[in-house]
Order: C-alpha cells, then sequence, then structure tokens
C-alpha cells in the first residue's frame, strides 16, 4: 500500500507472484470460516427453532425481509417495496435494511430451505468474508508476512463491534466490499488507469449500496480523513494524484449513479420513504472503549451495558489493553507517513464518534467535538454517531500488521534462541487481543408458530383481506412477522416492524407502522396488563382501523397479558373471542361489507 500512495508515475510493480492465491491464503480463510462457525454454531445446530437471544426482534424483522424478498422476486414482483405488512400502505424496502444485493442472489436458498438458513449464511459468510477480504488486501498491497496479514484480517472480521452487530445486524457484518473499495480509491491516487479503476469503483460502490449504506458513509468518511493526514505529510505527491483521482471518481460516479439512482429515487422519494431518523444524542462514553464487550472472553455484561444502547450495538468496546497498545504502536510508528496516517483516520473517528459533546463515564464534559459540524447534514442526521467507531477497526488492523511486519523483517526467523523476538511479539499480541477475542453467540429456542398459522387453518378466515394479531407487531414484538413466514407468506399483515414516516404527510422516519387509534390501545394493554373500560368512541376507532387495515380476521396468540387482551377486543368488537388451533380470533369480514 505504501508503493500505491506513491506520486504518479514512480509506482513500483507489484512482484508476479504476490497475486497468485497460495496454500496459505486456504488456511487463512478455513480458520477464519471456522472462527465464524464457532461463533454461531447454537443457530447452526437448530435451524428450524435458533434465535439469537441478543437480536431482540431483530432477526424476526431481518428473516422476513429476506422471506418478502425472495417471495418479490419469484413472484415477478418489485422488489423495492412490500404489502405483506403494513398493510395496506406497505414497507419501502430501499429504505430499511433489506440488503437486495444479499437477499435477491440468495432467493433460492431461502424460498427452499426458509429464511433462517439465509440469517445463517450471512452472518457466518459475514464475518469471515470480512476477514479475508481485508486479510487479502494486507497481504497483497500491505505488507508481505501473510502472519501479518492474516492477524489484521481476523481484528477487521471479528472485533468486538463486529460481533456485538453480529447478533442482529448483517448490513454491519457483511462489509466485505469495503476494502477492495479503499483499495481501489488508491489506485486512483497511484493514476495508473484512472478510467478502468474508476469504472471497477463505480460497479463496487453501487454493489455496496445494496448491501448497506451506512457502512459506506462510514468507510468513506474515515477515507477522507486517512487522505487530509497523508496529503498533509505529502502534499507535492498528494497534488499530483489530484488529476487521476478526480478523473476515475467523475467515471466512477457516473456509472454507480446510472445503476443506482432509480433505487435511491425510491428510497427518498418513492412510496413510505421518510426524510431523516432521529435517534437523539448517541454518542460513544469515553469509558466504552476501554471495557470489554459482552460477547467476548473478558467480557463484563452489566460494565457493558452501563456505556452502551444495547447488545448490538457496542461500537466502541476494544478494552483497555488494545487502546494502550494502539498508543504505543502510533508513537512507535509515526515516521511511516501511511501509518501515521492511518492512526491519525483511527483516532480521529473514535473522536468523532463521542458526539456532540464529550462524555467522561457518564459525565458530560461540556467539551464540544467535531460531530458538531456534520450532525445536521443529510444522511448524516440519520446516522447513530457510536457507530462511527467502526472506523476504527479497519485501521487498528492495519496498525496491527504494519506493526508485525517490522518486527518479523527485524527477526527474520521463529529459530533465535537467544532473543526470541517473533515469538515474544506474538505473545503480546495474544495478550492484547485474547481479551477481546469472541464468544459464541447466545442461541434460544423461540416460541413456536401457532397452528392457526402453520398448519393453514387461516386460509378458512382470510380472502382478500389482511391479518391483524393483537397487539399489532411492532419493534417490541415481532413474532408475528415470523409467522407470516411459516404461513408462506399467504396473507398480508397490519402493523410491522420496519422504518417508515411517521404519518401521512410527515417525512419524520419511525421505527414501526403510523400509529392508530386501536394498535395504541391494545400495546397499552400488553404494556399494563389493564383491561380498560371500552368507550363508545374507541368502539367506533377500532370499527374505523379495521376497516382501512382491510381486516379479515383479528388473532390473539398465547403471549404477555393475553386474558386482558382477550377482554378488551371482545369488548370493543362486541363479539366474543372463538379459540382455534391455539390461537383466539374474531372474524371481521362482515365490517368490510358493511
Amino acid at each position: 500500500m505504501t508503493a500505491l500512495l506513491e506520486a504518479p508515475g514512480t509506482v513500483q510493480v507489484d512482484e508476479p507472484g504476490r497475486r497468485r492465491w497460495t496454500r496459505a491464503d486456504t488456511i487463512v480463510g478455513l480458520v477464519y470460516l471456522l472462527a465464524a462457525f464457532v461463533i454461531y454454531a447454537g443457530l447452526w445446530v437448530n435451524l428450524g427453532g435458533g434465535y439469537l437471544y441478543n437480536s431482540a426482534q431483530d432477526q424476526n424483522m431481518w428473516e422476513w425481509f429476506f422471506s418478502a424478498t425472495a417471495h418479490a422476486v419469484w413472484s415477478g414482483q418489485n422488489p423495492l417495496e412490500s404489502v405483506l405488512q403494513n398493510y395496506p400502505d406497505g414497507v419501502n424496502m430501499m429504505a430499511n435494511t433489506a440488503m437486495l444485493g444479499l437477499s435477491i442472489p440468495l432467493s433460492p436458498i431461502t424460498l427452499l430451505f426458509g429464511p433462517t438458513l439465509t440469517w445463517a449464511i450471512a452472518l457466518t459468510g459475514g464475518l469471515a468474508g470480512t476477514a479475508f477480504a481485508w486479510y487479502w488486501v494486507f497481504s497483497r498491497h500491505l505488507v508481505s508476512s501473510r502472519v501479518a496479514a492474516a492477524i489484521g484480517g481476523v481484528f477487521c472480521g471479528f472485533a468486538p463491534p463486529m460481533i456485538s452487530h453480529g447478533n442482529a445486524h448483517p448490513n454491519f457484518v457483511v462489509l466485505f466490499l469495503l476494502p477492495f473499495i479503499v483499495l481501489r480509491l488508491i489506485r486512483l491516487a497511484q493514476g495508473a488507469h484512472p478510467v478502468r479503476d474508476g469504472l471497477i469503483l463505480g460497479a463496487l460502490l453501487a454493489y455496496q449500496v445494496f448491501l448497506g449504506e451506512e457502512p459506506l458513509l462510514i468507510t468513506m468518511l474515515g477515507f477522507v480523513v486517512f487522505a487530509i493526514a497523508y496529503a498533509a505529510s505529502r502534499w507535492r505527491e498528494a497534488a499530483k494524484m489530484v488529476r487521476p483521482m478526480a478523473i476515475g471518481l467523475v467515471v466512477g460516479g457516473a456509472l454507480a449513479l446510472v445503476v443506482v439512482i432509480f433505487p435511491l429515487w425510491w428510497q427518498f422519494l418513492g412510496p413510505q420513504s421518510y426524510r431523516s431518523l432521529e435517534h437523539g444524542s448517541v454518542g460513544n462514553d469515553t469509558a466504552a472503549f476501554t471495557r470489554f464487550a459482552t460477547e467476548s472472553i473478558a467480557g463484563q455484561p452489566d460494565a457493558a451495558a452501563d456505556v452502551s444502547m444495547n447488545r448490538t450495538e457496542e461500537n466502541a468496546f476494544f478494552g483497555w489493553p488494545l487502546i494502550v497498545f494502539m498508543v504505543v504502536l502510533t508513537i512507535w510508528l509515526w515516521r511511516n507517513v501511511v501509518a501515521r496516517s492511518i492512526a491519525i483516520a483511527m483516532f480521529f473517528m473514535a473522536w468523532l464518534s463521542l458526539g456532540l459533546v464529550m462524555t467522561v463515564d457518564h459525565h458530560e464534559t461540556g467539551i464540544p467535538g467535531p460531530w458538531a459540524l456534520l450532525a445536521k447534514l443529510p444522511l448524516f442526521d440519520s446516522l447513530l454517531e457510536s457507530r462511527l467507531a467502526m472506523a476504527c477497526i479497519p485501521a487498528v488492523g492495519a496498525l496491527l500488521a504494519i506493526a508485525t511486519q517490522k518486527v518479523f523483517e527485524a527477526a527474520p526467523t521463529f529459530r533465535d534462541k537467544e532473543f526470541p523476538l517473533r515469538w515474544l511479539w506474538l505473545g503480546a499480541l495474544v495478550a492484547v487481543l485474547l481479551p477481546i477475542a469472541p464468544t459464541p453467540l447466545e442461541t434460544i429456542t423461540r416460541p413456536p408458530t401457532p397452528a392457526f398459522f402453520s398448519d393453514g387453518t387461516w386460509r378458512h378466515y382470510v380472502s382478500t383481506g389482511s391479518v391483524v394479531t393483537v397487539p399489532l407487531p411492532d419493534p417490541g414484538d415481532a413474532r408475528a412477522l415470523t409467522w407470516q413466514v411459516r404461513a408462506n407468506s399467504g396473507f398480508p399483515l397490519a402493523g410491522g416492524y420496519f422504518v417508515g414516516p411517521n404519518a401521512p404527510g410527515d417525512k419524520r422516519g419511525r421505527y414501526g407502522a403510523a400509529e392508530r387509534p386501536t394498535a395504541h390501545l391494545l400495546q397499552d394493554v400488553r404494556d399494563n396488563g389493564e383491561a380498560p373500560q371500552v368507550t363508545q368512541a374507541q368502539r367506533t376507532d377500532a370499527v374505523a382501523d379495521l376497516r382501512y387495515w382491510h381486516a379479515d380476521v383479528v388473532v390473539l396468540a398465547p403471549g404477555t397479558n393475553q386474558d386482558p387482551l382477550r377482554t378488551t377486543v371482545e369488548a370493543l368488537l362486541n363479539m366474543p373471542a372463538k379459540y382455534v388451533d391455539g390461537v383466539w380470533l374474531w372474524d371481521v369480514r362482515a365490517l368490510q361489507a358493511a
């Protein structure tokens, strides 16, 4: 990579043998894959009912995304939208994390074997693939030692934030294109083939849009910081890189735009689109960087929960030994311009992830952060700033690889018995990295799908309308999405777990369907466990809502506060419930005809 950052015309040609696949590459890839399988072992041995415990409701949501996409593709429908949930308004799939770049190619597997297998493939392949992609780039363009590259790659694929997101967010796990996007940007700066490299870059960028836009935005922000730091150190060389970089970016941008312009129009201006998704101030506490993640060998769940949003957003838990080690490596490698630029980008992105005001162990210092310059900009206003710390992952991996390469150059063999420098270095790496090494993710068996859905009984009660579950599916309980999948997506659902507009005419984003009176009432009953005295106004709202949802049947499955929920619905509809195949139900098709 150092050669790639030289001025145009002075670049050394890569050694011919460096790009060939070797046995070492195979071994590294298999080790990464085995590690990923171990992490998801509980899921793989129970594909029929396995559920990642710390995913909350996200596994239900993601399996629905995979299933809905496969249903659309193989039914000749538009995969950019779906009315299978949030009926009749539907869901803008491009405005959600549907990962069409993955869910479409894997749609045959989804249809044949179910979305849980697709979910397992995405997560397992994502960790292993991301690790191997960084290993490949490091081993071909940054260091000559395969061991050094493998150390950097394993950190990039299995760092604590990756494992945290690996509970629930495949869009932050399937990152194998990002190393090649970064590499192609550096190729552009090298200037040998700006048009060709620009076309390759454009294709990579376009595909990454269909895998995850937020990781791409974070990576590009980190690369910009790296480029500025490098240009400040080598401004004469950097000035010569501007022209080929500009040519390649224009070419690549044009190609990417041709591919993604319609999907992006659909995402931001199409049906059920939204302008921004506000999360409030969610910057990292500085304490998060020094603590150990929940899913690590030295994990301290209570300490991690104390300074994180939830188990899936432990974005900065690198552990204090690695933080100290990175400071030491930065000082040691400071004279290496590439390593220095990487370190500057790493520390700046960590600082940026602290948010608007720096917080130290829950204490707001009042010290403003640079995030204030970006927080209100389009796209950035929907970003969780704590996730910016994930840009530190490849930076740490690269510094580990560079440092290992330097040690190996100083000590050419492992056989030096007087001063076994290589072994001492590897021992230091174990001491630093072992505490943050991942543990297998906790997997439970999800409750069985009621026979009403799994055995096809629903067909006797659903004609052309929707199923309304009690309460309606939402981010707090999205089990109904799985029931729909088990019923082969044969009916639409009212409500759901997705991101959409706050209300008709209100383009602010929200999780779940726009609120309606009856949905709100049923959620309250589920949460507080008390059946209210139903008023006539609430009965009128219930009828209006059921007509809005085109409801054919209302279904109450086993769950929290089932008795008060049944009492409430009976009072709303003036109709007793009927128990059929494991659920209480109310046939409301007559309301549509009234």
